[in-house]
């Protein structure tokens, strides 16, 4: 862990990405509030500090030695806590590409998956993962060996996750009639058409599931209702729009709200203020 943790402190970049496709490194140094954001599909191991984060009513805490598989992009709020620059946060994300996740599934002859995983879980890693993750992160040191070596690396990872205690998860993002992929496509469609209003069973023909295991599996694999998923989205959005647009009663109407009100309210139970006091405590992007 000791040589994992000065890799990644070596190769952390305020950007993420590294040279290696799909190979994330993180590093911060400072606790702040929570903080919503999107998870994307990614499997991200923590090298040292603490990591919380909320989707819906479900809390997550993973720590050093454990990764969190989250096989559909989920909004979340959270963040680091108990770290410091003398012990910062350090961790490396995989993006989970469901196509890669297929062809081992195909070339392995794994079972095929059951049931409904939740959306997010997290383990402790195993050795041998923890090993192939060092191996990786070592070849951020070496990128001519890399464009030959971190395909295989990364294709190590994924197996050593897709046969571990998160494997259902993983192994139903790269199966197409999966209940975990039947949810996704309903996730995407609500993430492209956030500010429309919808029926739950119009979406649920989206996912090509009847409207009472649409909505039960969607609960399951989100911890969310379609209704709450989207509230959610849309309130994430708003924020990032008074970044430069500070007329609330726009921004509201934009994002798919009809009373600004309600907006205002739901705003303020999720970011612990009203949204014109929000936009005024951040800064505004410069020019």
């Amino acid at each position: 862990m000791d040589e994992l943790r000065a890799l990644l402190a070596k190769h952390a970049r305020p950007a993420l990405t590294t040279a290696i496709p799909d190979v994330l490194v993180s590093k911060t140094a400072v606790a702040g509030p929570p903080t919503p954001s999107m998870t994307g599909t990614i499997l991200a191991f923590i090298a040292q500090g603490r990591k919380r984060i909320a989707a819906g009513d479900r809390v997550f805490d993973y720590r050093a030695g454990q990764y969190l598989v989250a096989s559909v992009d989920l909004p979340i709020t959270g963040g680091y806590v108990d770290i410091s620059p003398s012990e910062p946060a350090l961790g490396l994300g995989l993006v989970l590409r469901p196509d890669e996740v297929a062809h081992l599934l195909l070339s392995q002859n794994l079972p095929a998956p059951t049931g409904t995983p939740e959306g997010l879980a997290v383990s402790d890693a195993s050795p041998e993962l923890l090993d192939a993750v060092t191996r990786l992160a070592r070849l951020l040191d070496q990128p001519r060996d890399a464009r030959a070596l971190a395909p295989l690396v990364k294709q190590e990872i994924l197996w050593r996750v897709m046969t571990g205690e998160q494997g259902a998860a993983v192994r139903q993002l790269g199966s197409q009639d999966s209940s975990l992929s039947h949810i996704s496509r309903a996730v995407t469609w609500i993430r492209e058409n956030f500010s429309e209003s919808f029926k739950v069973g119009n979406v649920a023909r989206i996912a090509g599931m009847s409207e009472s295991a649409f909505y039960r599996n969607f609960q399951a694999v989100t911890g969310m209702s379609p209704i709450q998923f989207q509230k959610q989205i849309r309130l994430q959005e708003a924020r990032l729009l008074l970044a430069t647009n500070r007329d609330v009663t726009s921004v509201s109407h934009r994002v798919g709200y009809d009373s600004p009100s309600q907006f205002s309210r739901e705003y303020r139970r999720r970011f612990g203020t009203p949204p014109s006091r929000d936009a005024r405590l951040r800064p505004q992007p410069a020019p």
